[in-house]
């Protein structure tokens, strides 16, 4: 079956430490050490793929032992894989903190990543997916060509703008349907874009806005769906005509948050794809997907099934 999804991004091999507290200056830590698969794109696929949803990757590598591995990692997830190895280029890599009360540090280094190309890029796939998904660890002059490519080809894009940088296409946003960010990620574009209420606008001036302010910030971006992701607060989701509050889904006990926010994206991509039902209905499923996520240690490892998505909701609508 023909992906309905394609994730284009980033592949990081997480280098994950374990500890009860973050080291502080010129200190050392004990804790415990593992490595898994990670970057934000092959996490957001590997999510969607887990709920079922026919989907592809396409993503640079180094010519390493990290990157050989990879083809039969994605066989084993049921995705269409499509690697370029990049010769003189480590592939992809995040150093992970965890601390004793599930909160994260993360230092990634992009190695192959940068180097993602527009040839790279497999028409074909491209052309024939419902959805592109994108994120900010790739080249981003790459993921704004593709994003042109697919609005012409009548491709729903997606954009979740993670991590935010310097070097972002503003211009992205006129080719984007559907934009994701979080909080911080949200106030650095209206900032950029010369949008903000106010000069000294933050996170704290965000939190103070009323949901019809909130509203009339999101439609100065200028893209036709907006999503922010506000934690353990749930989601905004925004639209012209209409927005709505999403509330975090259920009681969890919370073991690691370093994978929610591509659990969030996996499962609004598959419930978009899949159901039709609209960005409120996809934004409530996104967020079981997440709270189940952070219920378990890792990021890939921790991306729930379809079996699990679905249990978790019936318990928490018979709660």
């Amino acid at each position: 079956m023909k992906p309905l999804v394609l994730v284009i991004g980033s592949y990081n091999q997480d280098l994950y430490w374990q500890t009860p507290d973050f080291p502080q200056p010129g200190q050392t830590c004990v804790g415990r050490f593992s490595t898994l698969p990670g970057g934000k794109g092959s996490n957001q696929a590997v999510a969607c793929a887990r709920l079922g949803v026919p989907t592809a990757f396409c993503g640079a590598v180094g010519e390493d032992t990290f990157g050989r591995a990879l083809p039969a990692f994605y066989r084993s997830e049921g995705i269409e894989e499509h690697l370029v190895f990049k010769r003189d280029q480590p592939t992809g890599n995040a150093a992970i903190w965890v601390n004793s009360e599930g909160e994260n540090e993360i230092v990634i280094s992009a190695g192959a990543n940068g180097l993602l190309d527009p040839a790279d890029i497999p028409q074909s796939v491209l052309c024939q997916a419902r959805l592109l998904v994108c994120q900010n660890e790739s080249c981003p002059a790459t993921m704004s060509w593709v994003f042109e490519q697919a609005r012409a080809n009548g491709v729903t894009t997606l954009l979740n703008p993670a991590p935010m940088r310097a070097d972002f296409p503003l211009e992205m946003l006129r080719h984007t349907d559907i934009l994701v960010p979080n909080q911080s990620e949200f106030v650095e574009l209206v900032t950029r874009l010369g949008v903000a209420p106010e000069p000294s606008f933050g996170l704290q001036e965000l939190a103070a806005l009323s949901h019809g302010e909130l509203h009339r910030l999101c439609r100065q971006l200028g893209v036709p769906t907006v999503i922010i992701t506000l934690g353990k607060d749930g989601c905004f989701v925004d639209q012209e005509n209409e927005y709505e509050h999403v509330n975090a889904c259920g009681c969890i006990e919370v073991v690691d948050t370093t994978g929610a926010g591509d659990a969030f994206i996996g499962g609004l991509s598959a419930h978009l794809v899949e159901k039709g039902e609209g960005a409120v209905a996809a934004a409530r499923f996104a967020s079981a997907v997440a709270a189940l996520c952070v219920t378990k240690k890792g990021a890939t490892p921790a991306m729930p099934t379809r079996d699990e998505v679905e249990t978790f909701l019936a318990d928490v609508g018979a709660g």
